[in-house]
């Protein structure tokens, strides 16, 4: 068997003959400024040498191929011996006075007088105050309070309004809902309970209908009490509420109109819509909490303005009755929103009254609530007599 000895010199070991050398023009020149420059090539290996066969396939590529171009610093439009720099942006120019206009947007928005309300009659009392919650800008809140409505003194009409997504669909809700409630109650026999609740639904859906015409966005939840001589009818749509003070006993009228309960999510599934758990809470189409209001006209397919009704017989066990957004329920129980209202109810005086309005309000606050929360407080001891 033979042996073969590579020798340290021999083609197959040492380092190609054929190197490419890069000098640059000049020591300090940028990168942009080198030239490139290939040296001859060697001479090719022997007859019989190992690496016979590679020199001539290398030979015909470097025939076929163009002879390179020097790249010298006459190539390009950089001078020799430059630098080149990345090209600074333009300056972000920020208007003299931007700071005062924002404090003063800011002051305006602060000082509005819708921000703390206050208002009172010879049988209610109403205080609302703006939330400081991170992304809240105005006061979305509205309520009303129309004694005599339609000019008889035996029908009054009280409410809150709870917008979401601006003001626009509560402001235009305690606007009109008066009277709209006027003109439909006009037309029913007011000792027929059923013909109320239909005038008061009918109320809510042209409410929602004339809203909807102006083609603005946001929505609202409501709650009203409408007195009919000796009869209370209470409804709503949302998450506002109704609660009655009956011997001081917290009884709740209103049921929450959320999309977390089943029924409202059956109804809207079985109208193609959903309702998903975004971080903890139930929303319609992955959007709104609520699943009925005035307003929302991109969710109206889903978010009904249908309210919910109860007619309640006012009798003397009957003390007063607390309309409120859900920015104190969300901090205060039934129950215990009537223990805070009723020592400062029972002796039926109007600054009593008021005063605990604010408590209820300032114990939404003192809990954390950065919503806007509205109070609506109506004695009843007046409408048994």
């Amino acid at each position: 068997m033979s042996c073969t000895v590579a020798i340290p010199s021999s083609p197959v070991f040492s380092p190609s003959r054929r190197p490419l050398c890069c000098k640059a023009a000049s020591a300090s020149a940028s990168p942009e400024s080198l030239s490139i420059a290939v040296s001859s090539p060697a001479p090719a290996p022997a007859a019989g040498s190992p690496l016979r066969p590679f020199t001539l396939r290398a030979h015909l590529r470097e025939e076929a191929l163009p002879s390179p171009q020097p790249v010298t610093a006459s190539a390009t439009s950089v001078p020799a011996g430059s630098v080149l720099k990345r090209r600074r942006p333009a300056p972000l120019l920020v208007p003299v006075g931007s700071g005062a206009a924002a404090a003063a947007a800011i002051a305006a928005v602060e000082s509005d007088p819708r921000n703390e309300v206050e208002e009172e009659g010879e049988e209610f009392a109403v205080y609302c105050r703006r939330g400081k919650g991170r992304r809240r800008v105005e006061m979305e809140d509205r309520h009303v309070a129309k004694v005599a409505l339609g000019g008889d003194p035996k029908v009054a009409f009280f409410g809150v309004f709870d917008g979401h997504g601006g003001k626009s669909a509560a402001e235009f809700a305690a606007e009109n809902m008066p009277k709209f409630m006027a003109e439909e109650m006009s037309k029913v026999d007011g000792s027929d309970s059923s013909e109320i609740e239909q005038a008061v639904k009918r109320c809510y859906l042209k409410t929602d209908h004339e809203f909807l015409q102006r083609g603005e966005s946001g929505g609202a939840c409501c709650v009203t009490a409408l007195r009919q001589k000796g009869d209370l009818v209470v409804s709503n749509a949302g998450d506002c509420r109704a609660v009655l003070s009956r011997s001081g006993k917290a009884e709740e009228l209103t049921s929450d109109h959320r999309a977390s309960r089943e029924d409202e999510k059956e109804r809207i599934e079985n109208l193609g819509g959903f309702v998903v758990n975004c971080r903890g809470t139930w929303r319609v189409q992955g959007s709104l909490a609520v699943s009925r209001g005035i307003g929302d006209a991109h969710l109206k397919q889903w978010v009904v303005s249908d309210p919910d009704t109860t007619t309640l017989l006012v009798d003397p066990h009957c003390e007063f009755l607390i309309l409120a957004s859900d920015g104190l329920w969300d901090k205060v129980g039934n129950q215990e929103a009537v223990d805070i209202a009723r020592p400062l109810c029972i002796s039926n005086d109007k600054l009593s009254r008021m005063s605990a309005c604010r408590k209820l309000v300032e114990t939404a606050v003192s809990r954390g609530s950065t919503d806007d929360v509205s109070v609506v407080i109506i004695q009843l001891q007046q409408l048994s007599s």
